[in-house]
């Protein structure tokens, strides 16, 4: 992959700490919260049970990918987590793509297959539409 990086993280390691506020471990913010949805919609306003839930799945998408990803770089034997790793694990889990952090590889459109039924509408869509 040409434009993966290795990542300043160590596998095992923990974070920093002393973090005493629960804000201060949360990757997304109420505030960054608060902002994402103002731009999807400058009316809206969230509950602070919905804000709480939101912030929670957050923090569990995040764990649970970091943890996978660093899994696959444990299984790769390296003690640093990669751009790779995380990349497989959201790819492969999840159906993400992030743009921008891709290799230069195109990769494959997998064609859904089609039934028996989808071809018998389909030629008969196409029966009527000849007439």
């Amino acid at each position: 992959m040409a434009n993966s990086t290795a990542a300043a993280v160590k596998v095992g390691t923990p974070g920093p700490a002393g973090r005493t506020s629960p804000e201060g471990s949360q990757v997304l913010s109420k505030k960054k919260l608060q902002d994402l949805v103002r731009e999807i919609d400058p009316n809206e306003q969230l509950d602070e049970d919905v804000e709480e839930m939101l912030l929670q799945i957050a923090d569990d998408f995040i764990e649970s990918v970091v943890t996978a990803a660093c899994q696959l770089a444990r299984h790769r034997k390296s003690n640093t987590l990669e751009v790779k790793d995380v990349q497989l694990h959201l790819e492969r889990q999840w159906n993400m793509w992030i743009p921008g952090y891709g290799s230069d590889e195109i990769r494959p459109f997998k064609k859904a297959c089609t039934t028996e039924a989808h071809k018998q509408r389909m030629a008969l869509i196409r029966k009527t539409t000849k007439k």
